[in-house]
Order: structure tokens, then sequence, then C-alpha cells
């Protein structure tokens, strides 16, 4: 197993969440980070729960500038380093049906979840090569099963699935291992943060949405962390997190047609509990 000690560790949405609790936990284990995030506030306070320190960098980085992304690896290998591991993490979530979303609405979440990945990983791939490092892609349990009311979501972490599996055999002769995250409901602030395109049932206040899904999320941030880090360092093709995720998983594996049925359930429970 991979240790983290003295590695450069890039994390892309580190404000919040499962980002900054994996900065957290990569602190704690003596690795050199490169946090970034759209949301310069909440880097700030993410630094401030890890404490100051000559080995971590911070810089507002917005997944949809391939340019800014592009001038962003020679920087942390300038500072830091060559990447060791690279948690690309940042993403935003929507809700609506595909009926009543518009075409840039889903280029929107596209161009974050997962051309953020995939520009990110064009960027830093030589380095990790040079270190035989770890690519870790955050997708979602979205990301293997369908769900109601998140096409653009999922077709954005099925996307991220897909890229991460085929460049993980692209990398094995290379000593690069590529991990594909699965997350179930986690208690972050992706569920209550997604844009709102449409609202599936217009008779649940916004408030009333974010509480169903709270509700819903049995996994904690660090917890989820913990898993993730685990799982990459054993070079895990598939990182599976939380207790809801590996029950989808398992039930859209040996009932590939019938696990519609229990999603269209679980949806309507979550918006009409």
């Amino acid at each position: 197993m991979k240790s983290y000690q003295d590695k450069v560790c890039v994390i892309t949405g580190a404000a919040s969440g499962i980002g900054r609790a994996l900065a957290i936990d990569l602190a704690k284990r003596g690795a050199r980070l490169a946090l970034s995030d759209i949301n310069e506030e909440g880097l700030a306070e993410t630094m401030e729960m890890i404490g100051p320190s000559n080995m971590h960098m911070t810089d507002r980085l917005d997944m949809a500038d391939a340019d800014a992304i592009a001038a962003y690896a020679p920087k942390v290998e300038a500072q830091l380093g060559k990447a060791d591991f690279v948690f690309n993490n940042a993403g935003f979530a929507r809700i609506g049906d595909f009926r009543n979303t518009t075409a840039e609405q889903y280029e929107s979440i596209m161009d974050v979840n997962f051309y953020g990945v995939v520009r990110m990983s064009k960027a830093f791939l030589e380095q990790l090569i040079a270190t035989k490092g770890g690519l870790v892609n955050v997708s979602s349990i979205f990301g293997i099963v369908g769900w109601p009311g998140q096409a653009h979501y999922c077709a954005s972490k099925f996307g991220v699935r897909g890229f991460s599996e085929a460049l993980s055999m692209e990398m094995e002769e290379h000593g690069v291992s590529v991990s594909c995250v699965h997350p179930g409901g986690v208690q972050t602030n992706v569920a209550r943060n997604a844009i709102l395109d449409h609202n599936p049932d217009a008779t649940l206040t916004r408030e009333q949405m974010n509480k169903n899904f709270d509700d819903n999320a049995p996994t904690t941030p660090a917890r989820a962390a913990e898993i993730i880090l685990a799982g990459t360092a054993r070079g895990d093709q598939r990182i599976i997190v939380g207790p809801d995720a590996k029950f989808m998983q398992l039930w859209n594996r040996f009932f590939p047609v019938r696990y519609r049925k229990l999603v269209q359930k679980r949806a309507q429970g979550l918006l009409n509990t």
C-alpha cells in the first residue's frame, strides 16, 4: 500500500465536504497539499482547520477554465514538486427533468463535472507518470445508476466513470493507478447547493427537499475521506463510499433492469418523505 507521507496531493473542491475532509486527513498523514476551489472563503476555512504550513498551497481554480488548469499544474510542481496523487473532487449538482432543462444547463454541468476531470487529468498526467502516482476521480453512485430528475448530473458522472475505467487500462504500463470514486449520500452541501432548474414536486419547498436529502445521507465527509484514501493507497479501480451506494451498486449488478423500479421508489420517497 502506498503512503501519503511527504507526497504531493492535489485536491480540487477543497473548500468543503469531501474535499475538505481529504485535505484534513492528508495533512495529518504528512502530505504536501495543493488545494483549490472556486470558493476562496471556504478554502481559507479549510486552511484554518489544517493549520499553517509551508508544505501547503491554495488557489482559486475554476474547473471550467481550461487555461487556468493548464497553468496550475506547473505552478504546483514549482512550489511543491511533482504530483503524487490528484484528487479530482470538484463538482456541483443540478435538479430538473430533461423536458424542463435547456441544452445550456446540460453543457454547464458537463463543463465542470466531466471536462474539469479531463482537464485536470491531462494537466497532471506526465507528473503522475514520473512519480508512478495515483489519479482519483470522484464520480457518484449516480455514475452507476440512473436517477430521475438528475439526467444532467448522471450524464456527467457516468462520463467520469467511463473515462476513468478506460484511462486506468491505458496507465497500467506506466505504473499509474486510476481510481473512480462512487459516493452515495454524504453529509455535504452538494444537494443543498444544487441548482434547481425545475422542481419535480412543486408541493415541496426547497427547504423540505434539502431536509429529505440530509436525512438520507448516512456517511460523514470524514468517513468518506477515510474510505477514499484507503482505496487509493491500495490502487483500487473502483471505490464505493457508503452503505447506500454499496446496496445500489449490488442491486444494479444483479438486477440491471429491475433496479429501475427500486430507484423510482427511492426517488419518490426522497421527494415525499
